[in-house]
């Protein structure tokens, strides 16, 4: 299917590895230009090196999104290599996990530095090129908004009101032309996820194969998902094929949410 989409700018956070990488070269495929950024230098330039290996444009800048002048700069990183800006990706951002008890103030603070403030500022530094191009925003949460737990307190938090300010958003995105949505995904096999599966594995004493298909059993899903699907959801979305999706929150998890 052809999506439309070749030409367009991307800026796609976190897309140095998992979920953002996967959009952002499937977004690439599709012929954008894509501006990368993170934390993570060495795997910023790994991820650009693939991408042009294939013959795709994309640029990188290295970003701790933590600090409050970091989204301003970064957009100034894209409209000086690139121009415009048609789509902004809110990927980046991971919460800790742990006993709520234990959880201190900075943890929650952290966790609502990446995954909801930059996203807060970068939208808004962000805003006046995509009104110019009538762009999209796409923000990717988690399912754990709609699925609190106990030991996912921040995240779940988090995720929720990433969703919350993105709805909110969209109504502004109605006024001034810009489409605005959220995916949630589940239960995603990307680095992270295997991190914790490594602390069941010291239990459980089992292989990550075995360990990955016991947790596909506790969830109740078909399979565990891995990043591309997400993506294609996003490039879906962020095609003019998806354009009249606004202000809606998607969540993609294999069916382990069945009903809200």
């Amino acid at each position: 299917m052809e999506l439309g989409l070749a030409g367009k700018v991307a800026l796609v956070t976190g897309s140095s590895r998992g979920i953002g990488r996967a959009i952002a070269e499937l977004l690439v495929a599709e012929g954008c230009a894509v501006m990368l950024t993170g934390r993570d230098e060495g795997a910023l330039a790994d991820t650009q090196r693939a991408i042009a290996a294939k013959g795709g444009k994309a640029k990188s800048h290295v970003a701790e999104l933590r600090e409050p002048k970091a989204p301003a700069a970064l957009v100034e990183a894209v409209k000086r290599d690139f121009g415009r800006l048609d789509i902004l990706v809110h990927n980046a951002g991971a919460t800790k996990r742990g006993d709520f008890l234990s959880l201190s103030d900075e943890d929650w603070a952290d966790g609502f530095a990446l995954k909801f403030f930059a996203h807060v500022r970068l939208a808004r530094a962000a805003w006046p090129l995509l009104k110019t191009a009538g762009g999209a925003v796409l923000a990717i949460g988690g399912n754990g908004a709609a699925k609190p737990t106990a030991d996912f307190t921040i995240g779940s938090s988090v995720n929720a009101a990433v969703a919350a300010f993105h709805k909110a958003l969209s109504d502004i995105g109605k006024r001034d032309g810009i489409q605005v949505n959220t995916i949630h995904p589940g239960h995603v096999d990307t680095d992270r996820m295997r991190r914790q599966m490594e602390a069941r594995i010291a239990k459980s004493g089992r292989d990550m194969a075995a360990e990955i298909e016991a947790y596909r059993r506790e969830l109740n899903v078909p399979r565990i998902g891995v990043p591309g699907d997400i993506a294609a959801m996003a490039a879906f979305i962020l095609s003019p094929r998806g354009r009249w999706l606004h202000g809606a929150t998607i969540i993609m998890d294999g069916g382990e949410i069945e009903m809200l």
